[in-house]
Parts: C-alpha cells; sequence; structure tokens
C-alpha cells in the first residue's frame, strides 16, 4: 500500500478547489441581481432584451478569453501564479460590479458610462473565471499522486456547484424581507460585494501552497520539483521515478502539434463542450429566479426555489462521481441527455398552454439534476481523458474556449428568445439535448477502464 501525505495533499487540493468555488459562485451570483439590473440600468436607460442578455452575459466574454489564453498563462506565468492571478481578477471585479461607479467618478445614478464599467467589471471576472476552469483542475492533477487523482480532481467540480448553491443562499438572505425597490436600487450592490469574501481568502491562501511539479520541470528547476514530491511520496526513491517519468513526458510534450492524432479527436472535444451548453444549462442557473417567477413565485419564493435546485444539483453531481468509474461515461451521458430532453419538452408544452405552477419546478428540476448527473461533471472528465498527452494542453484550452463561447451564445440570446416564443425558447434546448444523445452514442469513445496511453492507440488508429 502506498503512502502519501495526504493531508498535506487534501490541504493543497481544498485551495486549488476555490477556484472551482469562486467560478460557480462568480457565474450564478448574476441568478439573483439579473432583474433588478433590468429595472435600475436597463430599462431605465431605455434599453431592451438584447443589452439585458449582453448584460447577464458579459462575464462570458471575459469567460472565452480567459480560457483561451489559460495555457499560455499557466506554461509562462506558472499554474500558481496564474491561479494568484485569478483570485486578483475575482476580488476585483467583486468590488467593481458592486460599485461600478468607483471608478467612473459617478454618483450612481443610471447612466450608459455605468452600465458599461458593470459590464467591463464582469469580463474583467470572467477572465478569471476562464483561467480556473482550465488552470484549478490542471493544477490539481499535477500535484496528486496517480493512484488518487480522479477523485481529487472530481471535487473540483463538486466545488463549483457548491459555489452556486452558497451565492443562492447569500442572494436569498440579501433579499429577504426587504422590498422590491430596496433590492433593485442596493441589494444587487450586496451580491455582488459578497464574493470578494471568498475571493480573498483565495488569493491569501495560493501563497501557502506550491508550484506543481510539472511546471518546475518545465521550467528548469528540477531541485525544487523533487522537495515537492518528495513531500507528496514520502519516499525519496518515489520522488526521483515521477520525476524522471515527468522529464520523458516533456520531451514528448514539446514536439507534439495540435492535429498530430487527425481531427476527430479536436472536433469530439468541441463538440462535448458545445453540447455541454447547447442544452441550455447556464439559462436555467442564470434566470432560475425570473423562471420561478415567471411560475407565480414571489421574489423571496423564487429565491427560495433556486437554493431547493442547487441543493438538487449538489445531491447529483455526487452521484455521478460516484457512479462515473462504475457506470462508465457513456451510458450517463445518454441517461442524462434523456433526462435533460424530457425536463425541456415538459416545460416547453406547459409554456405552451401557459399552465404554471408546481409541476413546472419539478420538470426544471428533473432536467437540471439530468444535467449534473452527467454532462456536468463527466464533460469536464472525458476532456481530461479524451485527448492523448502529448497534446492535451493544447487540446483543452481549444475545447474551454469553444465551450465558453457556447455558453455566451445560449446565455445572452435567452432574453429574446422567450420573447419571441417561451415553448419555442424550450423546445430549442430539448431539441439539443436529444441530438447530444445521438452525437454521444455515435461518435464518442467509452475511456472507462482505459489508461491514457489506450486512448492514445485508439486516436492513432
Amino acid at each position: 500500500m502506498r503512502k502519501y501525505n495526504i493531508g498535506y495533499i487534501l490541504g493543497i487540493t481544498l485551495v486549488a478547489t476555490l477556484g472551482g468555488l469562486l467560478f460557480g459562485y462568480d457565474t450564478a451570483v448574476i441568478s439573483g441581481a439579473e432583474k433588478s439590473l433590468q429595472k435600475y440600468l436597463i430599462e431605465s436607460l431605455g434599453l431592451g432584451a438584447f443589452a439585458h442578455g449582453a448584460t447577464v452575459s458579459s462575464a462570458l466574454i471575459g469567460c472565452i478569453i480567459g480560457g483561451a489564453i489559460s495555457g499560455l498563462l499557466a506554461n509562462r506565468l506558472g499554474r500558481k501564479y496564474t491561479l494568484l492571478l485569478a483570485g486578483f481578477l475575482f476580488f476585483t471585479s467583486a468590488l467593481g460590479s458592486g460599485c461600478p461607479e468607483f471608478l467612473f467618478f459617478t454618483r450612481g445614478e443610471p447612466t450608459m458610462g455605468l452600465l458599461l464599467m458593470f459590464n467591463f467589471y464582469r469580463v474583467w471576472g470572467g477572465i478569471g473565471v476562464g483561467l480556473v476552469s482550465a488552470v484549478s483542475p490542471t493544477y490539481i492533477g499535477e500535484i496528486a499522486p496517480a493512484e488518487i487523482r480522479g477523485r481529487l480532481v472530481s471535487l473540483n467540480q463538486f466545488a463549483i456547484i457548491f459555489g452556486m448553491l452558497v451565492v443562492y443562499f447569500v442572494n436569498w438572505g440579501i433579499a429577504r424581507g426587504q422590498t422590491l425597490e430596496w433590492i433593485n436600487s442596493v441589494g444587487w450592490r450586496y451580491m455582488f460585494l459578497s464574493e470578494a469574501i471568498p475571493a480573498g481568502l483565495f488569493f491569501l491562501l495560493l501563497f501557502l501552497v506550491p508550484e506543481t511539479p510539472r511546471y518546475l520541470v518545465l521550467s528548469n528547476q528540477s531541485d525544487k520539483a523533487v522537495k515537492v514530491l518528495e513531500k507528496i511520496n514520502q519516499s525519496k526513491e518515489k520522488a526521483q521515478s515521477i520525476l524522471a517519468d515527468i522529464e520523458q513526458s516533456i520531451r514528448e510534450v514539446s514536439k507534439a502539434k495540435l492535429f498530430s492524432y487527425g481531427k476527430t479527436v479536436i472536433i469530439i472535444g468541441i463538440l462535448l463542450s458545445v453540447f455541454q451548453q447547447f442544452v441550455g444549462i447556464n439559462v436555467a442557473l442564470y434566470y432560475a429566479p425570473r423562471i420561478f417567477e415567471s411560475m407565480g413565485a414571489a421574489k423571496d419564493a423564487s429565491m427560495f426555489q433556486t437554493i431547493v435546485m442547487g441543493l438538487v444539483n449538489v445531491i447529483f453531481t455526487v452521484v455521478a462521481i460516484m457512479t462515473v468509474d462504475k457506470w462508465g461515461r457513456k451510458p450517463l451521458l445518454i441517461t442524462g441527455s434523456i433526462g435533460m430532453a424530457i425536463g425541456m419538452f415538459a416545460v416547453a408544452g406547459l409554456a405552451y398552454f401557459d399552465i404554471i405552477g408546481i409541476s413546472t419546478l419539478v420538470f426544471i428540476i428533473i432536467y437540471t439534476a439530468s444535467f449534473m448527473m452527467s454532462w456536468g461533471p463527466i464533460c469536464w472528465v472525458l476532456i481530461a481523458e479524451i485527448f492523448p498527452n502529448k497534446i492535451r494542453g493544447q487540446a483543452v484550452a481549444v475545447a474551454v474556449a469553444a465551450q465558453w463561447t457556447a455558453n455566451y451564445l445560449i446565455s445572452s440570446t435567452y432574453p429574446a428568445m422567450m420573447e419571441f416564443s417561451g415553448a419555442m425558447t424550450y423546445a430549442f434546448y430539448g431539441t439539443m439535448a436529444v441530438l447530444s444523445a445521438i452525437f454521444v452514442w455515435k461518435m464518442v469513445p467509452e475511456t472507462k477502464g482505459k489508461t491514457l496511453e489506450e486512448m492514445e492507440k485508439l486516436w492513432k488508429k
């Protein structure tokens, strides 16, 4: 039985997963504030659904940028200092989003300048989200011993969903018992400012963790890499053995091109990312209180129902983590796609007949639970596994950028699509869920139980 410094490894992992928590927190904080932003900024300036959708989704522009440059920064600055940069972006974005007039030197009245500054700070924080979405799992994967790597990396996905649940509670707590006028003018500011607390904690704790051995070897600091490996593995012999493997791997990676294994594997990685977003999950996450309000719930009740949805998300993410190595990736993805299609087509039918009530909540929960037990965590697992070692860094950056681009397209168009037809909007997401099941069935190979080297041989064929 291998011995590890498990307390040390868990401590490092938990610090890195704070990046995942902030990923979830930053992307979901808008759910409690978007209607207030519409009243306070969008409608008061005479702007419509397009400006509303663009404002709600503005952080995703930053996510696309952050995801695209994550590999470059991780290799230039290191994994640790890229995460530190992300922590700084999160902290300053939280302050700026809550007080967008601070650097614009206005009194905070609704003006076009204020709207532009708010969007700037959301894009600023979105760059941080894009960075951690790629670098946090990379950091954990490069620190963790191979035998427990899968479980530790999966904690990052749990942290993302948990961060969403935390901010649902925070938003509900801020809005609870307050007048709608107060929420629309002041309350939304506190929602964004609240993110400064976990962001500041993440930034400070990162000074206590080491750089990854892989990056240290990349930057010709093998002596430091050995010390980190010795502390993790509690064995000089094991540390030297891992160091030799890292050095060999880096020599191979430096020679690889993105399409070294053909275009098919890259296309599959991109389509996994696109379908994960085109099924409409972030519409449910970003606009959850609005969806529940449209069912007739009051402001407080709609935010509380969002908490219920958040709890379901956490539970079913745990289900996925516990079953992905038993049932396999493809069966879970196809099952999740079917569940999402049932949920979305049912919501579309209820919207068409103008039926609102508990049935809508039930089908939205079926939809989100199906996503969280399948496409939520397993898409990330497949993106980590499906690419050959030699092109993984480049390919993951492409897939992550594609994911955030798809996220932006879906989220920014939601208000305008809903103005046209709610039933057709939800039916579109249901259709995407059906197509995602067909895509997985026909194109995605099963990676359960296969080594990364076996996956590499598959693509060579």
